[in-house]
């Protein structure tokens, strides 16, 4: 049953690192605050509220540390922020991005394996 607060941190994670790109790059890709600024601000609740969530699975399933939730946030964010980027926006996936998520991925492989 532990290991779910670590599933469940990975999954709020990633579903605030998703609103706060489309909030964040998609305003300026798209212009949407300029149409839309209530709603862009608005959207702050719900990444907050997963962030939050993320968080406190983490810290339960590292059992009260902060470190591990910070550089798995961290690194979360790497790589929804290069897979949206590309998808989205047609970025080009160049050796530095992929050195870029590799790195991430090593983070995350270091906060969850080794104790």
């Amino acid at each position: 049953m532990q290991n779910s607060h670590l599933i469940y941190g990975f999954i709020f994670g990633t579903l605030g690192q998703i609103c706060s790109f489309l909030q964040l790059q998609g305003s300026a890709k798209w212009g949407w605050y300029e149409k839309y600024p209530t709603l862009i601000l608005l959207s702050a609740i719900p990444a907050a509220w997963f962030y939050i969530q993320s968080v406190n699975h983490f810290i339960t399933h590292f059992n009260g540390t902060l470190w591990e939730s910070r550089l798995l946030g961290f690194s979360i964010g790497m790589i929804v922020f290069i897979t949206l980027s590309t998808i989205l926006f047609k970025e080009p996936f160049t050796l530095k991005v992929f050195i870029s998520i590799f790195l991430s991925g090593l983070i995350m492989a270091v906060q969850i394996f080794m104790k």
